[in-house]
């Protein structure tokens, strides 16, 4: 099993940006940031050691897979 890759938001926009999926770095940070009831729409945490936001790397690229198979079986009814 591979350890966690934890990547910051502009590197999250990158890994993004190789799979197709053009970010600003604004609509990155609004993806990262809490909305009114305190969620977000990507799970980033906030790092305990420097206090940057981070996401795991394999659960960002997955979130966009479940997203695809979702749309590609909700296409095929």
């Amino acid at each position: 099993m591979k350890p966690p890759c934890y990547i910051d938001l502009e590197q999250a926009r990158q890994l993004l940006a190789e799979m197709g999926v053009e970010l600003n770095e604004r609509q990155m940070k609004r993806a990262a940031d809490r909305d009114a009831s305190g969620r977000r729409k990507l799970p980033f945490f906030v790092d305990p050691v420097d206090g940057r936001l981070r996401i795991e790397k394999g659960t960002l690229v997955r979130i966009y897979r479940e997203a695809q198979i979702e749309a590609e079986n909700s296409a095929k009814q």
